[in-house]
């Protein structure tokens, strides 16, 4: 139960620190997140949506914090794919790193924001194709995200084919 109450706190102290940022309160804010705190991106496509993109980085510099960028290809390389995005990061002096990892998505966001204390909350863009290289239990979404230590947030729903 602690770690439930725990995650309820820090949602509620995201929360209040992205109200203060909005009303332009930004000294507040970073007081209130601290200075080491990140945001992760986490990217499964080379072609990641602009809206989701700008989300991201619009949020992290009202609130002050870094973006990781964790990276579960399903082919190609990510440099070609985000290079634009990278560049306007730089531009907007927004701190960032790269994290590749393989395998399941859903699986690499659950550890990665699990393990680091600094991290406000996990985006995605979409939860259509999260589960594409998961396997056996971990298939089911809700249980899964049940895991997580952090806030996970989901920009927009991919388009139905």
């Amino acid at each position: 139960m602690t770690d439930f109450k725990k995650m309820i706190g820090k949602i509620e102290d995201s929360l209040a620190a992205v109200s203060f940022a909005e009303e332009g309160e930004f000294e507040s804010a970073r007081q209130m997140l601290g200075d080491n705190r990140r945001v992760v991106l986490a990217v499964r496509n080379s072609n990641v949506d602009k809206k989701t993109l700008t989300y991201v980085m619009n949020t992290c510099s009202r609130i002050k914090a870094g973006l990781d960028i964790l990276y579960v290809p399903s082919a190609g390389p990510v440099e070609t794919a985000l290079e634009g995005f990278l560049a306007e990061l730089t531009r907007n002096r927004i701190a960032y790193r790269m994290v590749q990892k393989a395998g399941c998505l859903k699986q690499a966001i659950i550890e990665y924001a699990n393990t680091r204390k600094e991290v406000l909350f996990a985006v995605i863009e979409s939860s259509d194709n999260i589960d594409a290289d998961c396997a056996g239990k971990n298939r089911d979404l809700s249980v899964s995200w049940k895991k997580m230590k952090c806030p996970l947030v989901v920009v927009s729903e991919a388009a139905k084919a």
